[in-house]
Parts: structure tokens; sequence; C-alpha cells
């Protein structure tokens, strides 16, 4: 399973785990499950654990230009763990296509940024 999501912090937090390549259909999950959490708390903040991701399939790539547009200022922050360089760059290159504050952890570092995301 190429994704799986966990609550945490009474729902105020969505752990995002990610392996292989995204596809449409896993798109079709996170999306109602991410929606239901904004509807019940507001801005959330996330967890992106992309250890052992190897990115998107087309169909994937373009619900997550859409999931993006849609949910612009929905985060309030991301943290985004992983192991590989071009993953460090992805938090940049996703700055602009959010309002939530990022910051990248090496997978070494996954408490710090459980850490970095509950801070007030």
């Amino acid at each position: 399973m190429p994704i799986q999501l966990n609550e945490d912090n009474g729902g105020k937090v969505l752990i995002v785990h990610v392996s292989g390549k995204l596809t449409k259909a896993d798109y079709e999950r996170f999306v109602p499950e991410f929606e239901r959490l904004v509807q019940q708390h507001g801005k959330v903040r996330v967890l992106f654990d992309m250890i052992g991701f190897h990115g998107w399939e087309a169909s994937a790539l373009w619900e997550d230009i859409k999931f993006d547009l849609k949910h612009f200022s929905d985060i309030e922050r991301l943290a985004m763990v992983g192991d590989k360089k071009w993953e460090h760059g992805m938090a940049t290159f996703c700055k602009p296509f959010t309002m939530a504050k990022i910051q990248y952890f090496d997978h070494t570092n996954w408490a710090e940024a459980r850490t970095w995301l509950n801070q007030v």
C-alpha cells in the first residue's frame, strides 16, 4: 500500500506515510480524509513521511496539483521527512504552492520533525 494515514493530536495532525509510486487511487483515498480533518479542525498539520517514496504516476501528479490548488491555505505546518537529496529539494519546491510553514527533516530526525510540528 503506497499511502498510509494516521491521525495524531486529536486529529489536528495527519501523518502521511508514502512508499513506492503514488497513484490516482491513493489520492481518492487521501483527499476525503484530509478534507474531513479540515472540516473538523480547520487548518491541520501534516507530517509527510517520504521514506521509500519513488514519486508519482502521471495521473497522480495531476491529482496532487489539484489538491495543492484547492487546499492552498488548509495546512498550517508541513514537516517533510525523507532520506534522499531530491526529497529535500521537494520541500523547497512546494513552498509557492501552500501557505504552510514547511521544513524538511532527514529520516534520522523523525522525532525532531514531530516536535517541530507540534510547536505553538
